[in-house]
């Protein structure tokens, strides 16, 4: 059960007013606690539980050194996303959705790297060579590029999750992550379809206080998974250097103890050399005659 004070919390912001009862979905129904003023009220409970569930996968992502893509289009939304994703160091899309983001990555990467190249042009002078006619249009382009694709520049291959804030209006998004497998986390308000969503967070997704509440809660999980994945990086290499030191102190060991082991130095003494001739000499065996032969003679 969740905890009431995290419940508590969640009603001071406001995630448990969903949309009017002639816009819900059907399929929202587990997730709705009540109906008031025409007004559909979410379980916060059920908030919480499905919140602390979509944080712990996202911590294990992150942890896996997998990047977690923000999405967040509209208005109310768009600065606090960007802003959460920033202190999480995680790539967001708060402009237009680009058709093809994810199945046509190959282009949009290309488009990234437009745009690194026009800052090494600007670095390296080439820029200046340009007539003032071309400058402006590399610094539109430039502009362009940077509004819509800036916040992915960092994004070198495809993420290992979505989290959207209103699948309803990011639809494409979803269709595109649901193509390619990408496991989906989204804000789903009581007019959306959480079936298409692999972890929905039943909560308002149009009051930015709401949005607040539930982003920064994910954002804290993806910083925790983020601080774990370097804290095993660290122990493995104090680990590596621990076994490397061992290793060194035992070849170490060895090589001492094969100095310390001298050369056995033959006697010279004269009657050693004779036993040690005599040790070398080859044993002859004798046969069950010989010896019974022998042994009558000496009886005799």
């Amino acid at each position: 059960m969740a905890d009431n004070k995290e419940v508590k919390s969640l009603l001071d912001a406001g995630v448990h007013f969903g949309h009017l009862t002639r816009k819900w979905n059907p399929n929202m129904a587990p997730y709705i606690y009540m109906e008031r003023n025409g007004i559909h009220i979410i379980n916060l409970y059920k908030t919480a539980a499905k919140l602390d569930e979509a944080n712990e996968a996202l911590k294990k992502i992150a942890a896996s050194g997998r990047k977690i893509l923000f999405v967040a289009t509209k208005k109310q939304a768009k600065d606090i996303v960007s802003e959460k994703a920033s202190e999480a160091k995680m790539p967001y899309i708060t402009e237009r959705w680009p058709g093809g983001m994810l199945t046509n990555f190959v282009t949009i990467r290309r488009a990234v790297k437009k745009m690194a190249s026009i800052d090494r042009m600007k670095q390296d002078g080439t820029f200046n060579t340009l007539s003032k006619k071309e400058r402006l249009q590399v610094d539109r382009l430039r502009a362009k590029l940077e509004k819509n694709l800036g916040s992915i520049s960092d994004m070198s291959r495809l993420p290992g999750a979505l989290f959207i804030v209103d699948t309803t209006r990011e639809h494409i998004a979803v269709k595109e992550a649901q193509k390619l497998n990408i496991p989906i986390f989204a804000m789903v308000d009581t007019n959306s379809d959480p079936r298409e969503i692999d972890y929905a967070i039943p909560s308002n997704d149009d009051a930015s206080k709401s949005i607040e509440k539930i982003v920064g809660k994910v954002s804290e999980a993806v910083i925790e998974g983020l601080a774990e994945r370097k804290a095993g990086k660290e122990k493995s290499e104090e680990e590596k250097a621990a076994k490397k030191a061992k290793k060194e102190a035992k070849k170490e060991k060895e090589a001492k103890e094969k100095k310390a082991d001298k050369k056995e130095v033959p006697s010279k003494d004269k009657e050693d050399k004779k036993a040690m001739k005599e040790a070398k000499k080859p044993v002859k065996l004798e046969s069950k005659e010989e010896t019974l032969e022998k042994a009558t003679k000496e009886e005799e």
